[in-house]
């Protein structure tokens, strides 16, 4: 607001929300008010987002995806040839000298399935399931447990929502990214679960969070699916 003092024409107000002192022969002093901080942090324009999901973090996980592939190149490089041979060659063996093919597929779709359950991980379960079976068998075993390994933990998480809701607000920026999961339609919920799933954010974590951000079951199921296409290939490959 300006408070105006001029001689001829009276006393004046401005409503313009700046800050200036000026002294003027014509027009008399004047003091121009400005806008408290708090309108303007209500006036500055929102964060940008993809899919409901701040940039900064997308950025972020660009760049953490990036770091942790050069190092699992050599890390892998360096010590998974002796760890294939010492350990991986010896468990196959034992594996197909103790079960037959059909008893084998079932223990590692039933381990892929439940582990999640238990937060147990499920990635050496898919190496051993491409050394035993190939590509096509191997991406099919996995697949199927895959999708019951995160609906399980969905609809147990259901049960404890609010103290999943509780244990949440303790990270209220990593909340913050999973509940944008849950807003908008059922297309923008598959979206932003997809981009999770890619996230570094935990695999096994998530699958109990997603109940409390209020994202749709089959959203959820898709997306995940979609967003882990990447590390069940890779796991295949390796």
């Amino acid at each position: 607001m300006t408070y105006r003092d001029n001689h001829e024409n009276g006393a004046q107000f401005d409503p313009s929300p700046t800050l200036r002192i000026h002294d003027d022969d014509h027009d008399g002093d004047y003091v121009k008010l400005s806008s408290s901080p708090q309108q303007e942090e209500e006036n500055a324009s929102p964060p940008s987002t993809f899919a409901g999901v701040p940039v900064w973090y997308l950025v972020k996980l660009s760049v953490t995806c990036i770091c942790l592939g050069i190092v699992g190149f050599f890390v892998f490089k360096w010590l998974g040839p002796p760890f294939i041979q010492k350990v991986i060659i010896p468990l196959l063996n034992w594996e197909t000298e103790t079960f037959s093919p059909p008893v084998l597929a079932a223990l590692m779709f039933a381990s892929v399935a439940l582990f999640p359950v238990f937060f147990l991980p499920s990635s050496p379960t898919m190496w051993m399931a491409g050394m035993s079976f190939g590509y096509v068998v191997a991406y099919l075993i996995i697949v199927s447990g895959v999708a019951i390994g995160v609906s399980l933990p969905f609809f147990i998480g259901s049960f404890f929502h609010r103290r999943i809701e509780a244990w949440l607000e303790k990270y209220p920026k990593r909340a913050a990214v999973l509940r944008a999961a849950g807003g908008g339609d059922l297309f923008h919920q598959f979206k932003a679960v997809a981009l999770i799933r890619i996230s570094p954010f935990p695999y096994i974590l998530y699958n109990y969070c997603a109940v409390a951000t209020k994202v749709q079951y089959w959203p959820y199921l898709l997306g995940s699916l979609l967003g882990m296409q990447f590390d069940i290939i890779t796991s295949i490959y390796t």
